[in-house]
């Protein structure tokens, strides 16, 4: 350790027949799994048909487990002992923490460093990191791979562990050609820094380095105005580790992921047959290192996406991997009058209006009757009322509701978002 960056797909597939038939007597040796894999030929995995006779495994089956049968029956014993624990993903149910063994944390480390070479960071740039350092690992497994990396990190940590204004004057005093965080912090930052008479854009910041939230069009292209930097992207998740990123050619275009790390499907969200390249489906993970306490082969992670193999003709390292767009990841959604309105959906249509500098959208009670409340703060030399009236004019002819609008003073929801680690722009206040 660790991997080198493959070379050909034909060296990719090799790895993949390779470590399949680890990841299913992996899984053979939980009892979770009693009875499930005896009917698979292991001498066959490379089979699509005999592979597919694995069972999925989504996030139910996990959840109907209790703490001690999850890790008596689901979770394995490592020789060398359990390193750390990661709290799985997801805003719903309750949160499961995965043991990790200390090979899970080298091989994981390693998914995570490929990801700066991936978006073009280098050895010798300075990141400021300001996803969350808790007990959700992606903030401190990203510290701790840039050593591999070669790049220096300023451990910050979302709002929650450092105050914003803390981070804006540790920007200016050390000069990061990196930021690193979710985006909606990234926004937070710059409408922080807007308030403060800061020009974020003229910063030493060079790349914006997004993970473990959607990011939609509108927000990448508010994100790129606010910093005056590239974005990139990422994609992982706590049941596998760092699966891919964002190359050098742009957004858009989807996530390279690591598939000599992490065996991936897409298939059909009921009935489970395989997606034809490019078709919109439901994505299956089995990981092919990291599996040595948690035993996951064919895990339904929830994402919806496409997959496809070779589409930029071979330009770069990282081309030798398959292409994964994300169509859809499950969202929340008001329901307002029998209107149903989506969180992503309204979220894109806020930021791709110039004159909104925040927002958040709230459902209340008014006379009994449901109504929908979105409060803003506009960008600077924004006229209010006329501004008012044209976001109430396009909410209704975008969504066929009637919103009431709220103006709010500049840095009102910079104070209300900074003790969260995500900022909360939609919430359900009705009695």
């Amino acid at each position: 350790m660790p991997l080198a960056l493959p070379t050909s797909r034909a060296a990719i597939a090799a790895i993949q027949s390779r470590r399949k038939v680890v990841a299913v007597e992996q899984a053979r040796r939980a009892p979770f799994y009693r009875g499930k894999l005896d009917h698979v030929d292991i001498g066959k995995l490379d089979d699509p048909n005999e592979w597919r006779k694995l069972p999925i495994l989504d996030k139910e089956a996990l959840r109907r487990l209790s703490d001690s049968e999850f890790y008596e029956s689901f979770c394995l014993r490592p020789a060398e002992g359990i390193a750390e624990y990661w709290r799985s993903g997801g805003a719903t149910g309750k949160p499961l923490f995965y043991p990790r063994s200390f090979a899970d944390i080298r091989y994981a480390l390693h998914s995570f460093a490929r990801t700066f070479a991936c978006v073009g960071v280098r050895p010798g740039d300075h990141a400021h990191n300001s996803f969350p350092l808790g007990i959700h690992p992606a903030g401190q497994v990203f510290a701790r791979s840039a050593t591999e990396a070669g790049v220096a990190m300023n451990w910050a940590g979302a709002g929650t562990n450092t105050p914003s204004q803390l981070q804006l004057e540790l920007i200016a005093r050390l000069q990061p050609t990196v930021w690193m965080g979710m985006s909606s912090y990234g926004l937070h930052l710059a409408n922080l820094a807007d308030l403060n008479g800061i020009d974020l854009a003229a910063c030493s910041v060079r790349t914006v380095l997004c993970s473990a939230e959607p990011l939609s069009d509108a927000k990448r292209v508010k994100l790129e105005r606010a910093w005056g930097a590239r974005v990139r992207d990422t994609f992982g998740m706590t049941e596998a580790g760092m699966m891919g990123a964002e190359d050098e050619a742009g957004p858009g275009r989807g996530f390279r992921i690591w598939s000599d790390m992490y065996f991936v499907e897409v298939v059909d969200p009921d009935t489970h047959e395989p997606m034809a390249a490019g078709e919109v489906g439901a994505l299956v993970v089995t990981p092919l290192w990291t599996n040595n306490v948690t035993p996951f082969v064919r895990w339904l992670s929830g994402d919806l996406v496409t997959l496809a193999e070779g589409v930029d003709g071979g330009a770069g390292p990282f081309s030798v991997f398959p292409l994964a767009r994300h169509a859809q990841r499950t969202s929340g959604f008001f329901k307002v009058r029998g209107v149903n309105i989506g969180h992503a959906e309204f979220e894109d249509f806020m930021f791709s209006l110039p004159a909104i500098n925040d927002f958040k959208c709230e459902l209340v009670n008014v006379r009994d009757l449901d109504a929908m409340r979105v409060s803003i703060e506009l960008a600077r030399g924004e006229g209010a009322e006329g501004a008012i009236g044209e976001l109430g004019r396009s909410i209704k002819r975008q969504f066929e509701i009637t919103a009431e609008v709220v103006l709010l003073e500049a840095g009102t929801l910079a104070r209300e978002f900074e003790a969260s680690v995500k900022a909360p722009r939609f919430a359900d206040r009705r009695q």
